[in-house]
């Protein structure tokens, strides 16, 4: 399902939507953000000839003024007297002669200097458009979902996933009893927590050959291997040693977190691994919590798409944070949208976020398909019979729904999931 604005630009030229609030001319405004994005700077300058500016100016490709508002959002802007405080949306492309198909360098020119520009109470930036330079420069997901449902052994339905609670605090025996209990209860997928990678009480080495050890002898039992997604992060030495390990104990998955490793650790690790890539948004909110600052997840998820991420985490509905339920649908929608007609480059959503059966039918009425993770910690570990039945609950869940059977009416027949109901009822 395309995103309002996923026209392609003019092949040899970037774009980029932005949302601005200004008390200045919103096309002055837009002409410092050009400025500032390319060949300009605070005053003009001997060597911005036409002729260069011609080759090498960001240009105004669309301005929509939006309304006013009666104070600024953000401090520290600039308010000439008398200047209404007006909001736009506007569009500025680039040459890709100027920075060549390289994401550290999109970044710098979409995302730079732009936040502190004295002329803005708020800049946000909504959306960006690349030409297929960037599809031929960059790797892109490796597995995608048809590759992590191979893996995952699942078809037909959600991935079932969990996350190692508690967070921190296990050793590598008592990760491995908890991935022993779960793996019984028939999970599908399960994930490190964002907070433990390597640390001293719990060593990356000894939690890769505790955990796999379960998983391989529960495989070899019952031949369904569980995915999980081992937290690799730290720097780029340390991500492919670790990553080498998973490889060869017989793992399925690695785990990054975004934020930590940065878009260069990122883009490595997706070039060296082979195996599917599990990319955690955490420290997302610093991006996008203030409405008139920083980023969507419409504009950030691309980066990382093309960067090789697999999965991406969307949060989750009614979940414990403060994105909106439609917020996270659109995230959702964006990761199953193609970046490029020849190279699709989709990531499977991740959903979490105190998830438990309540939240199936919704999700899959909004999303429309059950090609995702959905990821539920104390809605499996918190089930009042154990996680079997915490991991049944999701299931029977997941099938009422894509049945469009209401989860009352199913649950007459399914004690699994009438348990959850009563359990998640608050």
């Amino acid at each position: 399902m395309p995103s309002q604005d996923s026209r392609m630009p003019a092949p040899h030229r970037i774009e980029a939507d932005y949302l601005i609030e200004t008390a200045y001319d919103p096309r002055h405004a837009a002409e410092a953000m050009a400025g500032e994005q390319s060949s300009g700077t605070f005053v003009a300058i001997p060597g911005e000839t036409p002729e260069l500016k011609e080759r090498s100016a960001a240009r105004i490709e669309a301005l929509e003024l939006l309304g006013t508002v009666e104070a600024p959002s953000l401090p520290g802007a600039g308010h000439p007297s008398g200047g209404e405080i007006q909001r736009a949306r506007v569009t500025l492309s680039w040459p890709l002669d100027n920075l060549g198909p390289s994401l550290p360098n999109l970044l710098a020119t979409v995302a730079g200097n732009l936040f502190e520009l004295k002329q803005f109470s708020g800049l946000r930036l909504l959306d960006i458009r690349l030409p297929l330079a960037f599809a031929q420069a960059y790797g892109g997901p490796k597995f995608g979902i048809a590759g992590t449902r191979r893996l995952a052994g699942v078809e037909g339905r959600p991935i079932i996933g969990t996350i190692v609670k508690p967070s921190v605090g296990f050793g590598p025996q008592q990760t491995a009893e908890l991935v022993k209990l779960l793996a019984e209860a028939g999970i599908d997928f399960i994930k490190d927590d964002e907070l433990q990678s390597d640390g001293p009480q719990c060593p990356f080495e000894d939690r890769a050959r505790a955990v796999m050890r379960v998983i391989n002898d529960h495989a070899d039992r019952t031949g369904k291997k569980v995915m999980f997604a081992f937290n690799v992060t730290g720097e780029i030495d340390q991500m492919r040693r670790r990553h080498d390990l998973v490889q060869e104990l017989g793992g399925t998955c690695v785990m990054a977190s975004l934020n930590s490793v940065g878009l260069v650790g990122m883009i490595e690790l997706g070039r060296f691994t082979q195996l599917p890539l599990h990319a955690h948004r955490n420290g997302w909110g610093y991006l996008s919590r203030a409405p008139m600052l920083g980023w969507s997840y419409v504009a950030w998820q691309k980066i990382w798409r093309l960067a090789g991420a697999d999965h991406m985490h969307v949060n989750g509905l009614a979940n414990k944070f403060s994105e909106a339920d439609d917020s996270v649908i659109a995230s959702a929608r964006e990761c199953l949208t193609p970046l490029f007609d020849d190279k699709p480059c989709i990531a499977m959503p991740v959903f979490s976020s105190g998830q438990s059966a309540k939240q199936a039918p919704g999700t899959y009425a909004a999303l429309g398909t059950a090609d995702l993770i959905f990821a539920a910690g104390g809605g499996i570990m918190a089930h009042p019979d154990g996680p079997a039945a915490g991991v049944a609950s999701l299931r029977e869940a997941w099938e009422a729904a894509m049945a469009d059977i209401p989860l009352a009416d199913y649950a007459r027949d399914h004690a699994a999931l009438a348990r959850a109901l009563e359990t998640y009822a608050a």
